[in-house]
């Protein structure tokens, strides 16, 4: 027991570590769930993107057939999985590419506007 005459005699002493607040003597609400941390979405999206790369690397090896290509007077082939890829990667970039010139110019209008608002 401690020597403070405030302290209840019925009432345990807390352990040191223990979950107790000494001012109120009742357990600490445990967090329901724990907190998604930014690692815990990097190592999510790392999972996510190996299995993608699975995939394709499975696809990329079933469909081997070559097939032939023309484009403003060249001719070449490439396997039909390496084909379909490239034009999906191409697609991709293209998205991010229109994507980043439109987040700049939302973001060339933010400043715009904060400036107006702070002048005035």
């Amino acid at each position: 027991m401690t020597s403070d005459q405030s302290a209840s005699p019925d009432l345990p002493e807390p352990m040191p570590g223990s979950p107790l607040p000494p001012e109120t003597g009742k357990p600490t609400k445990p967090e329901a769930q724990p907190k998604f941390t930014r690692a815990a979405a990097l190592w999510s999206a790392l999972i996510m993107g190996f299995l993608v790369l699975i995939v394709l690397l499975i696809f990329i090896a079933q469909n081997t057939t070559s097939a032939e290509f023309a484009f403003l007077g060249w001719h070449w082939t490439l396997p039909l999985g390496v084909a379909i890829l490239g034009a999906a990667v191409a697609g991709g970039l293209l998205t991010v590419a229109a994507g980043t010139a439109r987040i700049f110019q939302l973001r060339r209008a933010a400043k715009k506007n904060l400036k107006a608002a702070l002048r005035s």
